[in-house]
């Protein structure tokens, strides 16, 4: 990994796709600062230091909420509205042409997305803004502000999804991912300096609280080897002449990854289980809507239940999206490949079926226990000023290890190149 790095700045391309990510994260770091007038930042603090809902929804954000700056929806309306767009996409036959319609599909695809992200944020500034006021930690509460607000949140949370795309497009690896991980990541450090000063003063056990870190370093080892684990599935080519040459005759293998959706199952499923406990929690004033947060509360068994459940339906969603058994089987087939022991067609079409069902299965339970247990393990513990739960551990190392492993693919797409020229 090191020496890919190295490698990495020896090339002018990627060297500046590197450094425009970092400067697009800086950036996001810098408008995580700015903050939107109008609010008693002392009031606001002490409202997040209870913990909860709000400081997972504040981990997503990367401290952007908490300090209530112009960019604390984060990335969240974007990727609810992402949910909402892939879901409606397997449901509604003419999105699905759409999305099988080439280039031109996918733009409008990618706009209806926007439009989708438009709509939810400000649904989400409303009721943010709604939210402080019932607080008491607005000084001039009323529709001119709410809707100064509203408008601020939402030209943020466009900025932010504009940033996105910028790095998927321009830089290195998954823009939205990215920005989720910077983030988080940024968050650590001052929990950790808050988690000691407490420990000094006796508030929380020093044991509790290096078991925490133990049990995180395990966690962070057993997702790694999960993360790069797979399947090889055998493949055999024929021998076929085309003019004077002989093709094929060869053994290759179909990896299949045991995580087929990476990190992307888990974002998912956090975004959409704190959508509704968001908007329970912005209007507490009804007792429906109260019930509704408590119940949705972290570490809840409804909460960690439903949690668990949403990530093993999105890594069986995600999977069967980005892979195909019967397109590939069909490839196979038309270039003289099969599985040994199995027919073309119709029956491999079969066996690649239950092969990944299998492996599917094993990841989305690998996914949803190492999500819920350190949620489990922090609830024991009582250590709440350090949130590193399931949830930041498995972004933070599925975001650095797809980022790492679209590194080596550039290079070992431009090693190639250069052979070919030569």
């Amino acid at each position: 990994m090191w020496e890919s790095l190295l490698k990495l700045f020896k090339i002018p391309d990627l060297k500046k796709r590197v450094i425009f990510t970092l400067l697009m994260l800086v950036v996001f770091r810098v408008g995580a600062h700015i903050p939107v007038p109008g609010i008693d930042p002392k009031a606001l603090a002490y409202v997040f230091s209870q913990g909860g809902l709000l400081s997972i929804l504040d981990m997503f954000a990367g401290g952007a909420l908490s300090r209530f700056s112009i960019l604390a929806l984060g990335i969240m309306p974007y990727i609810n509205a992402s949910i909402i767009i892939q879901l409606l996409t397997s449901v509604i036959p003419k999105l699905e042409e759409m999305a099988k319609s080439g280039e031109e599909g996918r733009d409008k695809i990618a706009q209806l997305t926007r439009w989708g992200t438009i709509f939810l944020a400000v649904i989400q500034a409303f009721g943010i803004t709604v939210w402080l006021e019932n607080l008491g930690v607005v000084f001039t509460p009323g529709w001119p502000y709410r809707i100064t607000v509203i408008l601020t949140l939402t030209a943020g949370s466009m900025f932010i999804m504009w940033m996105g795309e910028l790095i998927s497009d321009f830089g290195v690896g998954n823009g939205t991912s990215l920005i989720i991980f910077a983030g988080i990541v940024t968050r650590i450090m001052p929990q950790l300096v808050s988690t000691i000063n407490l420990i000094r003063v006796g508030e929380i056990n020093a044991l509790f609280f290096i078991l925490t870190l133990v049990f995180a370093v395990l966690i962070v080892a057993f997702v790694i080897e999960f993360q790069e684990a797979q399947r090889r599935i055998p493949v055999q080519y024929a021998k076929r002449v085309v003019g004077r040459k002989m093709y094929g005759g060869q053994s290759t293998h179909i990896p299949i990854r045991v995580i087929q959706g990476g990190v992307i199952p888990i974002i998912f499923a956090s975004s959409l289980l704190l959508f509704p406990a968001t908007l329970a929690q912005f209007f507490q004033g009804s007792g429906f809507m109260k019930s509704i947060a408590d119940a949705l509360s972290p570490n809840s068994p409804l909460y960690l239940t439903l949690y668990a459940t949403l990530i093993i339906f999105f890594t069986y969603f995600y999977t069967a999206v980005t892979f195909n058994p019967m397109e590939l089987a069909d490839n196979m087939k038309k270039y003289g490949g099969f599985v040994p022991g199995i027919r073309p067609g119709r029956p491999t079409v079969e066996h690649l079926d239950r092969i990944l069902s299998r492996i599917t299965l094993w990841g989305s339970l690998f996914l949803a226990v190492i999500a819920i247990t350190p949620d489990l393990l922090v609830k024991l513990t009582s250590v709440t000023t350090f949130y590193f739960g399931g949830t930041g551990i498995l972004i933070i190392v599925g975001v650095a290890i797809e980022t790492v492993r679209q590194v080596e693919a550039q290079l070992l797409m431009r090693h190639y190149e250069g052979f070919i020229k030569k």
